[in-house]
């Protein structure tokens, strides 16, 4: 659900105070664990260390940005792939035929080398 138009978006005070009147490439990252401040026009450019529950982890700003809240970017759950025994069989065929065709790859470059002399 978003917020109402009346209250306007919701951007952090103290996180506008740190990036007012700073040049965006000259500034280092700026930590925060404001998840919920949404990203405005100012803080486009900026790198913000944003609080995941663990670490913080860098978002780079960029215009596509602007309108969504900081925590979008910072992904609080870790995706462990799914699979078991039957998964692990089909990664291990994929990784031969990669490398079987990785074979016949240097090999046809090979010959034509070789035909070339």
């Amino acid at each position: 659900m978003t917020r109402s138009i009346k209250k306007g978006i919701y951007v952090d005070p103290k996180l506008l105070k740190k990036i007012t009147g700073k040049n965006p490439m000259n500034t280092p990252v700026i930590k925060t664990w404001k998840r919920a401040s949404q990203i405005s026009p100012e803080m486009v450019g900026f790198t913000f260390g944003v609080h995941n529950g663990k670490t913080h982890l860098e978002v780079l700003v960029s215009e596509d940005m602007v309108g969504h809240r900081l925590g979008e970017f910072s992904p609080t759950r870790k995706f462990i792939k799914h699979g078991g025994k039957m998964q692990k069989e089909l990664e291990q065929k994929k990784k031969e035929t990669e490398m079987a065709q990785a074979k016949a790859a240097t090999a046809a470059a090979e010959a034509a080398g070789a035909g070339k002399k």
